[in-house]
């Protein structure tokens, strides 16, 4: 484990370092290894003694890749729930990961334990990287085609699955924008702040989704362009 686990601090109700927040959730758990296909294995816990703690650890035994994940409640004033997805294999210098950029086994492996352990299919999703930075793990599925129930859950409807297509494009701009101001610290512990720049690009988004024929799309179409404006923008100065 820690092998894969980056070496940086991480907030689970206090500071501690990340491999013991994950040690916590894992250790004397009582599910069973999971293995597929003779190569991919999968370790979970849920035995989190605070705010809902519960962890995973997924190795590709073929390719020698591995990956975490931590989900839990934060209570400092980041957005809540949220997942964070954990590799020291990883050496992402941008600002944001897709989904889609991970191993598509490793995707099925967390619908699957979401599924299983209660988390989310929308939540707020941080990818930890091995430079020890935290940043965006985007929600680039699109939840109409690619949700086909195959973890065992009957597909969402149309209408459902557009609202969560919607849900994650606001989660992500909301992750964003709390990630810019806490400059990307694995352990930040900081109310996020809404500035008036950002609620007057709502009311704007607003607006200009409220007429037309397809008021969802509009509205997830303007909030994926402005989480791009924040990834992309220059780092917000230090008072």
């Amino acid at each position: 484990m820690h092998s894969v686990i980056p070496d940086c601090m991480f907030h689970y109700g206090w500071d501690m370092p990340l491999s013991n927040a994950l040690d916590i959730v894992l250790k004397g758990s009582l599910l069973p290894v999971q293995v597929r296909d003779g190569r991919y294995m999968m370790v979970s816990g849920r035995s989190g003694p605070y705010l809902a703690g519960r962890g995973f650890l997924w190795i590709d035994m073929q390719e020698g890749v591995a990956l975490g994940g931590f989900y839990f409640h934060p209570t400092n004033g980041e957005p809540t729930p949220t997942v964070a997805v954990i590799s020291k294999q990883v050496q992402v210098k941008e600002k944001s990961l897709g989904m889609s950029q991970l191993p598509p086994e490793f995707d099925k492996y967390l619908s699957q334990w979401s599924n299983e352990t209660g988390v989310p299919p929308v939540t707020t999703r941080y990818f930890i990287t091995g430079r020890n930075k935290r940043i965006l793990l985007e929600h680039d599925e699109d939840y109409c085609s690619s949700v086909d129930g195959t973890d065992g859950t009957p597909p969402p409807s149309l209408s459902a699955c557009e609202q969560m297509d919607a849900d994650a494009a606001d989660i992500d701009m909301n992750a964003a924008y709390y990630l810019e101001q806490v400059d990307y610290a694995t352990n930040a512990t900081a109310w996020m702040v809404v500035g008036q720049d950002q609620i007057a690009w709502i009311q704007i988004r607003d607006a200009t989704c409220r007429v037309g024929p397809d008021r969802l799309g509009c509205r997830i179409r303007m909030t994926r362009q402005r989480t791009r404006v924040i990834i992309n923008r220059k780092p917000v100065p230090h008072r």
